[in-house]
């Protein structure tokens, strides 16, 4: 890790917003919804991304993407990411986030690099069509007027077919307020090494508006370490902070450089510390579903990262991962040694699937042409079929 105290240039701006930190919450489907980040939010400061929102749901309201979109009275700025395929229907979902007042910030994805959505020619695939790509993202813009909209994509369906500059140059022709570049290709999914000479390219490729970057920040010092050797003007930060809203915190402190020469975090807490923190997700899981069964069904999937390096015995995390109630994880929760200290090392690093290279699944013939031919116009109409595109 590096020991560099260097610092970004101020806040940053995104559009109209003024962030205190260059810091931004990158959407995540099943884990990004409201409580995730109030929770966050109570550690750190930032921008925080709703999960990745279907337009074609969107328009037509169906009842989960509409509870999707509800921010909850503290949360300010009220930030939407957008997936779609069609620029009428993008620009719909857009001018409906505006006309009602639902959000402050709109960020569309074209990085997702899940099979079910490149299949269908969506999220990383799609800025290889190059035209349909700017349809959008225009169409997009104009409909969210004085709203800032970005972007957010990957560097290419594979090492053969990158598209992030060219990209990067369109949407800030479009009139984008901010580029986020997740510095890996569909193709590698979560594997391997984020490129960040990749962001170093976009930010002298894109001049007008800010860059950020994404990919590998698992500590405030990897989001500084970033920042100064790619000249980004702030991080989108994903994985990192999967079990660890309070990495928001450090990231808060690193920014403003209240972090020792050499000092990943001021955060190191408790196994007690790590339990209150859960606990209180699973609360505001509850509130947001309206339903304290579905939000212990849903803390579950949060265990692991939770725990990670702590003393925590295998009997115990499975009886986690089976709680009905908050009662029952109370009762959990009481029998740990709430005394024991930060483990150190075990506990930080890489988390979430990374995955293995994969050739992406993408529309049949999708590579043949930039431009949209006929069997591709096929392929896209079901391309919106979820509410969450992820």
């Amino acid at each position: 890790m590096s020991t560099t105290t260097t610092l970004p240039a101020g806040p940053l701006a995104i559009g109209g917003i003024e962030l205190d930190v260059p810091v931004v919450l990158a959407p995540m489907a099943g884990i990004t919804n409201t409580a995730f980040r109030r929770l966050c939010r109570e550690f750190g400061a930032g921008l925080y991304v709703s999960e990745m929102i279907t337009s074609r749901a969107l328009v037509e309201r169906t009842p989960e993407s509409m509870r999707l979109i509800t921010h909850h009275e503290s949360e300010t700025p009220r930030s939407i990411q957008l997936y779609g395929v069609d620029p009428k229907t993008v620009a719909e979902a857009v001018t409906m986030l505006v006309a009602e007042d639902r959000a402050d910030h709109i960020d569309l994805n074209f990085g997702c690099p899940v099979p079910k959505v490149t299949r269908k020619g969506g999220g990383s695939a799609l800025p290889w069509k190059t035209g349909l790509f700017r349809d959008i993202v225009e169409g997009a813009v104009r409909a969210a007027g004085d709203i800032p909209l970005t972007v957010k994509m990957r560097k290419g369906i594979d090492a053969d077919h990158l598209t992030y500059l060219e990209a990067g140059r369109i949407a800030e022709g479009a009139g984008v307020s901010a580029v986020a570049l997740h510095a890996r290709t569909a193709a590698e999914f979560y594997s391997g090494q984020a490129d960040w000479s990749a962001i170093t390219k976009l930010k002298e490729t894109v001049t007008s508006v800010p860059v950020l970057g994404n990919g590998d920040i698992w500590s405030a010092a990897d989001a500084l370490r970033m920042v100064d050797e790619t000249g980004c003007d702030g991080v989108v930060v994903g994985r990192g902070c999967l079990g660890r809203p309070w990495l928001f915190g450090d990231l808060a402190a690193g920014f403003r450089g209240e972090l020792a020469a050499g000092d990943e975090g001021l955060f190191r807490p408790s196994l007690g510390q790590v339990a209150q923190t859960f606990r209180r997700h699973a609360e505001l899981l509850a509130e947001f579903f309206d339903s304290e069964e579905r939000g212990c069904r849903d803390i579950r999937k949060h265990v692991a990262w939770y725990f990670k390096g702590y003393p925590v015995g295998g009997d115990l995390r499975a009886r986690l991962a089976t709680v009905e109630s908050l009662a029952m994880l109370d009762d959990l929760l009481g029998t740990l040694d709430w005394s024991m200290p930060y483990p150190g090392e075990g506990a930080e690093g890489p988390r979430g699937r990374a995955g293995t290279p994969k050739n992406p699944t993408l529309p049949e013939g999708w590579l043949d042409s930039q431009e949209l031919i006929g069997h591709d116009r096929v392929t896209l109409v079901d391309a919106e079929l979820d509410t969450s595109g992820g």
